[in-house]
């Protein structure tokens, strides 16, 4: 299975793919869409462009996304709302569904400890994957997505097969 990971940003998003096959992860490649300082409408179809360009290039089969946090920013909030929307929005229009994880289930799936901090996390995915550098904390952050997900996919695949009568 191909995993796309997204660290959703109004300004920078991280980008991270995986492949898996069982409990074997391999590292496919991870980048920084950068959506600009500019006007708003504009920093949104930036990411939304990016995001599909990458998408139509490496056909993952799953996503993952990390989910907004509550900010005391209720500005901050809202744009990082938006900008997952049309993160969110280019995923589905390549037919995935976005799996949302909270920062605190990323990095308790990385590390084994819900408050690491961003070098934790950066060693953890260099140590695993060794991708190639440098590595932007975005990215980095996008790839624990992908390794969140490939963790919690195969539960949650049986949760659902669970579910059907």
């Amino acid at each position: 299975m191909r995993i796309l990971g997204v660290d959703p940003g109004s300004i920078k998003t991280g980008v991270g793919i995986l492949d898996t096959q069982g409990n074997h992860l391999s590292y496919v490649y991870h980048t920084v869409i950068q959506a600009g300082k500019g006007d708003f409408s504009e920093r949104l179809t930036n990411l939304f462009l990016g995001l599909n360009d990458i998408i139509a290039e490496f056909q993952p089969d799953a996503a993952a996304m990390e989910d907004v946090f509550v900010s005391k920013n209720v500005t901050s909030a809202l744009k990082l709302g938006q900008a997952r929307g049309a993160l969110i929005a280019a995923c589905g229009h390549h037919k995935l569904h976005v799996e949302p994880y909270s920062p605190t289930k990323v990095k308790q799936s990385l590390t084994g400890f819900g408050r690491a901090d961003k070098a934790q996390m950066q060693h953890m995915i260099k140590i695993l994957l060794k991708p190639p550098l440098p590595l932007q904390e975005d990215a980095a952050d996008a790839l624990a997505v992908c390794i969140c997900h490939a963790h919690h996919a195969p539960m949650q695949a049986l949760h659902t097969k669970r579910k059907k009568p």
